[in-house]
């Protein structure tokens, strides 16, 4: 069992990178976060470093710059992420639509702008922390089948591997939530995966809006111009499936 499948955490378990190339800050976070109890895994200044340190190290949780000197922080921690699923809090020293839109696509779980304060720095890791939990402890529940593809009718497949959808030969373009509700829906074809767990699967919120998922899967039946999903009322969702190519 990991330290982030207890039921409770505890600050002194959880080992912590800073990725940071301002060493005087780094430093500071370092005495900041040891004096609450946290062990620090390491300081790294580059992406290249950063990478390799959670190759090795495995640490809890990563804070990433954005802007590394000289290397993008932002493409380590997609690849941290991709690589290890160890959660993201990003540091930055400002903020603009361009560089949080390029952020999200690594699904960060925190976001803070330099210079941040000790408790909004201690808040974040909580929540951080809290979060991934919470939606691990859902994702470990659907159980991977075999198979590649699944037939969801005449028209639709879903490739499992690629988390790609087909309707009559031809690719669907999928939002990034969209890919998710499929991913998740696959994994246990033919059970019902309740609201909660769809929700917490592709927002990682431990408070799940059923309004939010049903608009998305609004829209998505909009876009396919067929229903791909049964509803299990009051309860969640499953895939229709006619039958299982191999």
């Amino acid at each position: 069992m990991s330290k982030l499948d207890r039921f409770k955490l505890l600050d002194k378990d959880i080992n912590v990178l800073i990725v940071e190339d301002e060493i005087i800050l780094a430093m500071s976070m370092q005495q900041s976060l040891e004096n609450t109890g946290y062990f620090i895994s390491g300081i790294e200044s580059t992406a290249l470093t950063a990478i390799k340190h959670v190759e090795n190290n495995k640490p809890d949780i990563v804070i990433m710059d954005i802007n590394l000197d000289k290397s993008s922080g932002i493409d380590a921690a997609n690849e941290i992420w991709k690589r290890f699923k160890i959660p993201i809090i990003f540091l930055t020293s400002y903020s603009n639509d361009r560089t949080m839109n390029k952020a999200m696509e690594c699904e960060p779980y925190g976001y803070l702008i330099k210079p941040c304060k000790d408790k909004e720095l201690k808040a974040t890791i909580k929540m951080a922390l809290h979060k991934h939990k919470y939606f691990f402890s859902s994702k470990k529940n659907i159980i991977n089948s075999k198979s590649e593809y699944i037939l969801i009718d005449e028209n639709l497949k879903f490739d499992k591997v690629k988390v790609e959808l087909f309707k009559k030969g031809k690719r669907v373009k999928l939002t990034k939530n969209e890919k998710k509700l499929f991913e998740v829906l696959s994994q246990k074809k033919d059970e019902v995966i309740t609201f909660e767990q769809i929700s917490n699967y592709i927002w990682r919120e431990s408070l799940y809006d059923k309004a939010k998922l049903r608009m998305l899967i609004y829209r998505l039946r909009q876009k396919l111009e067929a229903d791909p999903l049964e509803n299990s009322y009051e309860f969640g969702y499953k895939l229709k499936v006619m039958k299982q190519i191999a």
